[in-house]
């Protein structure tokens, strides 16, 4: 492993983080270890990325699949679980595969048969969340909350696709009250499409919050928050 000095600055921050994300989680009466930090280092470079990990996020969310092209191969000593949190595009949907631990962002039925149609070929079973674009912006990626019982049968057909749950973001500009109010459509949604999914589909997992709004998501359910900028205060 290449030897690097991790800034204490960074360190410092992920500690503060990791305490507030515990303290939220016990909150609403639940273990700190039930809810899953996803650091987004979409801000960073490779290595402000292997401090992270090397701090002990191993589960490192990119925005981009490049940016998971470039890196990955660089922190191959590592043992990273790469998250794919934004935007994928079909054509980038090959390439992406072999590094990616959990797709958080699928948002098309286009992109769900793109996914098994690659995973196919390589004989792999490709671990996803269903993005539901809860506030309705029409700026935002995702299924139509109304969509969801009809895409979960239709996912569900995909052999080479394990569906896990649900992903979110709150809406643009939304207040802390607003953003917690639509959470808690997503886990209630989860918990309407539950009961009837099909027996090779868990919604166990909830995918929301990020750096301005993980404590509220934290309260609605969230098992994972994605958080990036909170990490990197005062480093640039």
């Amino acid at each position: 492993m290449p030897s690097f000095a991790a800034n204490p600055l960074l360190l410092e921050n992920i500690a503060r983080v990791r305490a507030e994300v515990a303290e939220a989680a016990v909150r609403s009466g639940r273990r700190a270890d039930e809810v899953t930090i996803v650091a987004a280092t979409k801000y960073v470079d490779a290595n402000i990325t292997r401090q992270v990990a090397a701090a002990g996020l191993l589960d490192l969310g990119e925005s981009r699949p490049q940016e998971i092209w470039s890196k990955g191969p660089e922190l191959t000593d590592l043992p990273i679980r790469w998250h794919l949190i934004g935007h994928l595009q079909r054509n980038k949907v090959r390439r992406t595969l072999p590094f990616v631990a959990l797709f958080h962002s699928i948002d098309s039925l286009r992109l769900l048969e793109e996914l098994q149609t690659e995973a196919e070929k390589l004989g792999q079973v490709v671990a996803i969340l269903l993005e539901v674009n809860i506030s309705g912006d029409e700026a935002k990626h995702g299924f139509a909350p109304a969509e969801m019982p009809s895409v979960i049968e239709t996912a569900a057909q995909f052999s080479h696709l394990q569906i896990r749950g649900l992903m979110s973001m709150a809406g643009l500009d939304t207040d802390a009250v607003t953003a917690q109010q639509q959470f808690a459509a997503v886990r209630q949604l989860r918990d309407q499409l539950a009961p009837n999914a099909p027996a090779n589909v868990s919604l166990a997992d909830l995918s929301m919050g990020m750096s301005g709004d993980f404590r509220e998501a934290i309260a609605e359910g969230a098992t994972m928050v994605r958080i990036g900028s909170s990490f990197f205060e005062g480093l640039f």
